[in-house]
């Protein structure tokens, strides 16, 4: 006869990360750990973080961080405006001589764009 059986659990877990203040430490771990959280030993890779993240969602980040429209950037860098916008919502990539270019224009490393 077959018998019910438990089933195992299941926990999604998520990262978290918050300042506090440094006496308090010890306390918030304790804490946590009651709650059945653990400490994260080293980094953690940021593609890890930000599974969503695309070289269009920095583009357009970086683009409105300076201030600029689609169509100032497109005229900066000498292409189209419905490039940019290609480009932005992922249906176009981005090369590395673009990218040093669009580095260049948003002051931030090219390499966020690859």
């Amino acid at each position: 006869m077959l018998e019910p059986t438990r089933k195992p659990g299941t926990t999604d877990y998520v990262e978290i990360k918050f300042r506090i203040p440094s006496g308090k430490v010890d306390e918030i771990i304790k804490v946590v750990a009651q709650h059945g959280g653990q400490e994260s030993s080293g980094p953690i890779p940021w593609r890890e973080v930000f599974p969503d993240f695309n070289p269009g969602v920095a583009l357009r980040g970086g683009r409105k961080k300076e201030g600029l429209t689609q169509k100032d950037l497109a005229r900066l860098i000498g292409v189209s405006k419905n490039r940019i916008s290609d480009i932005e919502h992922g249906k176009l990539p981005i090369g590395k001589e673009m990218a040093k270019r669009l580095g260049g224009i948003l002051k931030v490393d090219y390499r966020v764009f690859l």
